[in-house]
């Protein structure tokens, strides 16, 4: 259909609202018709620039746009309408936020005549977002809708990235500007984003980098934020580091990608399910360079006992984060890029004094904490099928294709880390900060969208797919071909492995043995071919032919039922008090 968004002298609300889309390469929403926002959706009826996706929840909308940017870095935008449309998107708003994704959500409100007055779907979506968005705007003069928009867009996509949300009263979108004209956005003075970083500090990093014996980088999302298909460099400089240095790396759940874990010098994830060495490595070091990392509690451990005899470097793009958990000795503010470039430089000035025999023994150490095999497994062929053997043949089977791995949260999401070894940038998108369950299958929908060419596997389990399975629906309007892959094991696993382990065995509501859907019929309702395999014969064939399908394919393995993620930091344990099976 021809595009007529600038078809007349004037410009109405809601034209203006998708000029400012487009101004900004926009190009992709996810959304919800209502009454609210009906016209902005027939604003949309005559254009063609913009594609919208209907998602049967807006939950599942807002995970779709996160998952979208997680896998290309491009924003996308949210349409939801008054009340109970606003309302169902805070969880979303709310992950996006902990996990440092930007996201522009449109709120459609109730007219600006009847704000206040309790009208029909009514919501304080201001009040009700304030704490859980980067930033929100009310906007009731259409004149000044177009800048607003530009400023909520500008300040979601830099610094520390964010969700930020304009609410925008019925009326506004029918009202008219004459001549309207899209000008340039000028950023306000007030928000001020440092990105480079003091020559001084890096000569100090230096310093410590030369003299240290027992270093370790610890690195995050923060790397991942700034990489693309088209900006590979802070991860090619981040090797560059490595390799000169010859210093172990660990990284974050949100870091996974940005090293390439089956590198000789990687000791994989750290925390509370990560590897023993990274976590032993993180307890006794004397230098930890932490690159866009928060020092979350999943992480850090007992705060007091955290790696109580290290000099602690901490560069993050948001000042709020440096000194917050963790006292640091050089706390730098700035990009994750920058640092790395300017580390690099000057690494490679004086790479006449760095010895690699200073750090020899430290790898003696490392060698024999790896020999401890933490994520090692055994299947036995006749035995129930272990969730390790699934996930490691998923790897193995998908390995050359690059996939994107989307995950819910639970059990299956800690050994996904564990064996889905990510070795590009983005390709693991899971919910780290809020830990939402139901966020796989909507943000592998948005991430296959983005990626229409790409491998997509959704990891998950029955208590987080049942959350938002209705987006089957979503895979089958759009003819999506989302492969999604079930560990089956009738819990909610990791609430009942916490009920064992901290709760002397007293299982509460957790069993979903006689309650869970034949999720083969579920799939075959909507269209889409599904299996269950419940041999441990039959799961290397049935996961090469979910791979191989050409259209949207549900695999469900019926796993050991009770089986607990390790290794384990306990709460409120320090890094070097791990727990084993």
């Amino acid at each position: 259909m021809e595009n007529k968004l600038a078809s007349s002298n004037f410009y109405i609300g809601s034209r203006i609202l998708l000029e400012a889309l487009l101004q900004n390469n926009i190009d992709t929403v996810f959304g919800y018709p209502g009454g609210a926002n009906l016209p902005l959706y027939d604003e949309m009826y005559i254009q063609s620039d913009i594609k919208h996706y209907l998602y049967a929840h807006e939950q599942a909308a807002t995970h779709a746009a996160q998952g979208y940017y997680r896998a290309t870095g491009k924003i996308a935008a949210v349409f939801l309408t008054s009340g109970p449309g606003a309302t169902n998107g805070v969880t979303g708003i709310t992950d996006a936020l902990l996990d440092s994704t930007p996201m522009l959500i449109i709120t459609s409100q109730v007219p600006s005549y009847v704000i206040g007055t309790d009208a029909f779907q009514e919501a304080d979506v201001i009040g009700i977002t304030k704490s859980i968005t980067k930033h929100n705007y009310q906007v009731k003069d259409v004149n000044k809708l177009y800048n607003t928009l530009n400023e909520a867009i500008y300040i979601a996509s830099t610094g520390r990235f964010g969700p930020v949300l304009v609410d925008i009263p019925k009326d506004v979108y029918t009202l008219k500007v004459e001549n309207f004209e899209a000008t340039k956005y000028i950023p306000r003075q007030s928000y001020n984003i440092k990105t480079d970083i003091e020559d001084e500090k890096i000569q100090q990093v230096v310093k410590l980098v030369i003299a240290s014996k027992k270093p370790i980088f610890y690195c995050g999302g923060g790397i991942n934020a700034i990489c693309s298909d088209d900006n590979t460099i802070p991860i090619e400089n981040l090797l560059q580091i490595v390799e000169l240095t010859n210093f172990p790396i660990t990284t974050t759940l949100m870091g996974l990608g940005v090293f390439n874990p089956e590198h000789k010098n990687s000791l994989q994830m750290l925390g509370m399910h990560g590897t023993y060495e990274a976590n032993m490595a993180m307890h006794d070091c004397d230098l930890m360079l932490a690159i866009g990392v928060r020092f979350d509690d999943r992480v850090t451990g007992k705060l007091e006992l955290f790696s109580p005899n290290s000099k602690k470097v901490h560069i993050d793009i948001d000042p709020s984060e440096l000194n917050k958990n963790i006292k640091v000795d050089i706390a730098i503010t700035g990009s994750c890029d920058v640092f790395l470039e300017k580390l690099l430089n000057e690494l490679k000035k004086q790479q006449a004094l760095i010895n690699h025999e200073n750090t020899k023994e430290w790898w003696s150490i490392i060698n024999k904490w790896k020999e401890k095999d933490s994520y090692g497994f055994t299947q036995e062929p006749n035995g129930d099928i272990l969730p390790h053997y699934v996930l490691d043949e998923a790897y193995k089977i998908t390995k050359k294709y690059y996939p994107f791995f989307t995950t819910d949260v639970g059990q299956h999401q800690m050994w996904a880390a564990q064996y889905c070894k990510v070795s590009k940038q983005r390709r693991f998108i899971t919910s780290a900060g809020l830990g939402t369950m139901g966020f796989g299958l909507p943000a592998a929908i948005g991430a296959q969208i983005a990626k229409p060419n790409d491998l997509i596997v959704c990891i998950t389990s029955e208590g987080s797919f049942m959350m938002n399975m209705q987006e089957l629906m979503t895979v089958k309007k759009y003819n999506l071909p989302v492969k999604i892959l079930m560990l089956q094991n009738n819990y909610l696993g990791m609430v009942r492995q916490w009920q064992d382990l901290f709760y002397s065995g007293r299982l509460m509501e957790v069993d979903f043995e006689v309650s869970a859907p034949n999720f083969v019929m579920l799939c075959a309702s909507f269209g889409i071919k599904a299996k269950v395999v419940d041999k441990v014969e039959n799961v290397t064939a049935a996961i090469e032919e979910m791979v191989n399908y050409e259209g949207a394919y549900f695999l469900s393995v019926l796993t050991k039922r009770k089986m607990d993620v390790y290794p384990m930091i306990a709460p409120g344990k320090a890094h070097n008090e791990m727990i084993f099976e």
